[in-house]
């Protein structure tokens, strides 16, 4: 798998998000992601992420081997957050 493709999932699957993914290693298996998404208002680090992997599907099982998950609000993301706890 490749960044861009795994940008695209996310925004295919999450219609409101903004996406943006690294290769950390260069080997198609282990990325950083950040996505923001209004979707993501309200809701807790686990139910943001859970949206994330359905919005992944099947390639969290098979493609993906480590993920980073930075997942915010678009108010998060304009107070210059990179990060949740």
């Amino acid at each position: 798998m490749n960044a861009e493709t795994l940008k695209q999932m996310i925004e295919s699957g999450i219609p409101d998000a903004q996406a943006d993914a690294k290769d950390l290693h260069g080997t198609g298996d282990h990325f950083e992601l950040t996505v923001v998404a209004a979707s993501f208002e309200g809701k807790s680090l686990v139910q943001r992420h859970r949206l994330v992997y359905d919005a992944l599907g099947d390639a969290m099982q098979s493609e993906i081997h480590a993920l980073m998950i930075n997942a915010l609000s678009p108010d998060q993301h304009r107070d210059g957050l990179t990060k949740i706890d």
